[in-house]
């Protein structure tokens, strides 16, 4: 019987931002070469390169207790960016997580977390990830 887990009433908790996290251009290289990418000029990050901030919050969002949410049976149904401008070298940025939903399906929890990501002084915006999780439900033996 499938069994579901997920916290619905979770749905539109927001969790505080993080400390301020200073992209460098040694990260941004890292990250354009794992993508098989040109560097560039070393000072313009990949548009997908906010995903380095908003995954890291959003594992230990879909890690609370309180979400019910089994990560180790995850797997990734979508991702989408919005940018305002590029990141580049140098800035100081933050990341707020937004629960937009959490809902079980035919005993399948799926989680959409959506990271907004600031200028640490000033909060001006820079980027919004949204990313959909699903926890497979447990097969029966």
């Amino acid at each position: 019987m499938p069994t579901a887990t997920a916290n619905t009433a979770l749905t539109g908790r927001t969790y505080p931002p993080t400390e301020p996290y200073e992209v460098g251009r040694e990260k941004i290289r890292e990250f354009a070469a794992a993508l098989g990418a040109q560097a560039g000029d070393g000072d313009t990050a990949p548009p997908t390169f906010p995903i380095v901030l908003s995954l890291h919050v959003m594992k230990h969002v879909l890690d609370d207790p309180d979400l019910g949410f089994d990560f180790a049976r995850a797997v990734h149904r979508d991702q989408r960016f919005e940018s305002v401008r590029p990141v580049r070298a140098g800035d100081r940025l933050t990341v707020t997580i937004e629960i937009v939903s959490a809902e079980s399906v035919d005993g399948n929890d799926i989680v959409t977390l959506r990271g907004h990501l600031r200028e640490a002084d000033g909060g001006a915006p820079v980027c919004t990830t949204t990313s959909t999780l699903v926890s497979r439900k447990e097969e029966a033996a």
